[in-house]
């Protein structure tokens, strides 16, 4: 979804904006790493709303929200991203091999699993896509409530299990009390088995389901003068979310717009939380940057039954 008009709900975000600063200190839940802002001279850089991380840490694809994927590798000190490398891009195309435009294009969610495959999900057209190693697009069949949803706000969020089901739900779900929506494809068809409780004027815009089996939810909200960013996690298993967990809850202005999260296990045994910003191709008042942190393991049992 595209960043409202800064100048509009600037009043309104001021009134809320030193409540804010000394609640969500407190709820972080995880160890923070480290920030890295990516600057080049590349006219294709920015709007990134997807990641993944490769390579144990050190290489990634992402997405960007105008049918682009690019991939790279991380040079690292210690923990820390230090600069971005060997970086290229790449145009997607629809199932019979023509460019993406217009409406067509609001890529979002990204999904990558074991054999290579990236799943893509779209908003404003409602959809899921596969893209096979060698980058040939097919269209996944679309679930009658995708139909339903807002334009601009449909589905951003997009994760894969370690059975090769893809979850996803809408970045509004329609009234600010209502649960969002998780729907599930299985290879054949799309269910909804759950759906997850929306508060605090948050929305999704990322998801991957982590080494130990948990679902993570990246959530962003816009208060007018800048961004707040949260992280939950659940235990899911068959169709029910047994457990929930905030990690982080991040005051505005500490990160910028993030969108894209890639949960992976370090060298060490921590769980590495992997985020990237959207900049909405506006390097004059916002950057793309990666943000990492450290899942503290003792906040819950390790899921292994998946």
């Amino acid at each position: 979804m595209k960043t409202p008009n800064l100048g509009s709900l600037l009043a309104v975000g001021l009134t809320c904006l030193f409540a804010q600063v000394t609640t969500v200190l407190a709820a972080e839940k995880a160890t923070y790493l480290g920030s890295y802002t990516w600057r080049s001279g590349d006219a294709e850089l920015g709007g990134l709303s997807g990641i993944e991380i490769t390579d144990n840490g050190m290489g990634f694809v992402a997405l960007s929200d105008r049918a682009k994927l690019v991939k790279g590798s991380f040079t690292r000190d210690k923990t820390r991203i230090t600069g971005v490398q060997n970086a290229g891009w790449q145009a997607l195309r629809d199932p019979k091999g023509q460019p993406l435009k217009d409406a067509l294009a609001d890529s979002e969610g990204l999904a990558l699993a074991d054999d290579g495959t990236l799943f893509i999900s779209f908003e404003w057209r409602h959809r899921v896509w596969a893209y096979s190693p060698g980058g040939k697009a097919t269209a996944l069949p679309r679930a009658q409530d995708f139909k339903g949803l807002q334009a601009n706000s449909g589905l951003e969020a997009l994760a894969i299990d370690a059975r090769g089901r893809l979850y996803t739900l809408p970045e509004r779900s329609g009234q600010m009390t209502r649960p969002f929506p998780v729907w599930r494809f299985d290879g054949k068809g799309w269910s909804q088995p759950f759906s997850l409780r929306r508060d605090a004027g948050f929305l999704p815009v990322g998801a991957d389901f982590g080494p130990d089996g948990w679902f993570y939810l990246l959530e962003r909200q816009f208060t007018g003068y800048g961004f707040r960013s949260r992280v939950r996690r659940f235990d899911v298993t068959g169709d029910k979310v047994h457990r929930e967990e905030t990690l982080l809850e991040s005051p505005a202005l500490r990160h910028d717009n993030l969108e894209g999260i890639s949960v992976w296990r370090a060298n060490d045994g921590t769980i590495r939380m992997t985020m990237v910003s959207d900049d909405n191709f506006r390097p004059f008042l916002q950057r793309t940057e990666f943000v990492e942190y450290a899942v503290t393991e003792s906040l819950a049992s390790q899921s292994t039954k998946r």
